[in-house]
């Protein structure tokens, strides 16, 4: 009976120590923190920072929660991978391997076979094998030219589309995306534009996969494009502003390549999450620090704007927990990663929760393993 109850004892500590844990690339420090959310508290805990490398930037999570990536932005290009301990979150490096160029996104398909990326500095996007294990390999499978300055790329639930949001060119790609080589191929004609000189910068399905959400940096706008069921093809819907008062003190976003900073207060808009149910849509502006929310009809994907609330300064990353209920926001020039609930109803933010940042605190991902 002793022994019976040691065990049923340990198996319920452990099960106590998994949990819903947050990472965060910090740019400047090369370093990614490690937090876990206490759902019963609303807090953020510090658990502790990994080494990844220079310029350490966009992350990505595999579909089953057990391995994370990171891309390190500086040269020689790589992405590193880690394996995640369900129990403590800790990261465990696993392999380093040479990804083409400098990449701004990277994302896995819905398989996770593959690791998607896209570069914004080289235009183009790449597809790179991931081995059975978890480890991203080196050698691309697919290199595709974007046009200007690709910022994102991500994979339709079904696994069968990929979209790419290129800044520079006004466009966002639409390309079949085979599961089973890791190819490419335009869907007629390539491309659905956007607005000119709206910039898409990050994009987001829908979890139904009626629906693709379009942040445009240089606009502040959100853009939401149909997909066609059968052959992925996009067809425009409609746009809504980012926060859409403050927006009128702004002039619109440029292109930013480097070079002294401009100091007139402009449009700069930069990451957009949509909840695991569909029904908010969440958009971060960086010259106003600020998360806006807009409720999303699922089926049409109608979006209505709501409101906004002032969260770290520069807000670079946002990520939602699988649960729907939490929120963690990064700012680039904020000494704290915040950790806001979501109203169930409403879709409003309330912040409750902070933790020391890195510095350059930039990228989230957010991995739940009860």
């Amino acid at each position: 009976m002793k022994t019976i109850t040691l065990i049923v004892s340990a198996a319920f500590s452990l099960a106590a120590q998994a949990g819903t844990f947050a990472y965060v690339s910090n740019a400047q420090d090369g370093t990614i923190s490690s937090y876990r959310i206490d759902r019963a508290q609303g807090t953020l805990q510090p658990l502790g920072t990994t080494a990844a490398g220079p310029l350490v930037m966009p992350l990505a999570q595999s579909p089953d929660g057990r391995h994370l990536y990171a891309s390190l932005y500086a040269p020689p290009y790589a992405v590193v991978s880690y394996r995640i301990d369900g129990t403590s979150g800790a990261l465990d490096r696993v392999a380093r391997s040479s990804l083409p160029d400098s990449m701004a996104y990277i994302a896995t398909d819905r398989g996770g076979r593959y690791l998607l990326s896209a570069s914004y500095d080289g235009d183009v996007v790449s597809v790179s094998p991931i081995a059975p294990g978890g480890m991203a390999q080196g050698e691309p499978v697919e290199l595709h030219k974007t046009g200007r300055h690709a910022h994102s790329i991500v994979v339709h639930p079904s696994n069968r589309f990929a979209y790419v949001a290129v800044l520079g060119a006004d466009q966002i790609l639409q390309l079949a995306f085979d599961e089973r080589s890791g190819a490419l191929t335009p869907i007629g004609a390539g491309f659905a534009a956007t607005a000119q000189g709206a910039g898409p910068r990050h994009i987001a399905p829908a979890p139904n996969g009626r629906v693709l959400y379009v942040l445009n940096e240089l606009s502040g706008a959100v853009t939401t494009y149909g997909i066609h069921r059968d052959t992925g093809a996009l067809f425009r819907l409609g746009s809504v502003d980012n926060e859409p008062a403050k927006r009128q003190q702004l002039q619109k976003g440029v292109i930013r390549a480097g070079g002294p900073p401009d100091p007139t207060p402009r449009i700069w808009a930069a990451d957009i999450k949509v909840s695991p149910d569909g029904r908010f849509v969440y958009a971060t502006e960086r010259t106003t620090s600020t998360v806006s929310w807009y409720r999303a009809e699922p089926l049409t994907g109608t979006l209505s704007y709501l409101s906004s609330l002032e969260v770290e300064k520069q807000p670079r990353g946002i990520a939602i927990d699988p649960r729907g209920r939490w929120l963690v926001v990064t700012g680039e020039k904020s000494a704290e990663v915040g950790l806001y609930a979501i109203d169930p109803d409403s879709g409003a933010l309330r912040r409750t929760g902070a933790a020391p940042a890195g510095k350059g605190a930039n990228w989230v991902e957010i991995v739940d393993t009860d």
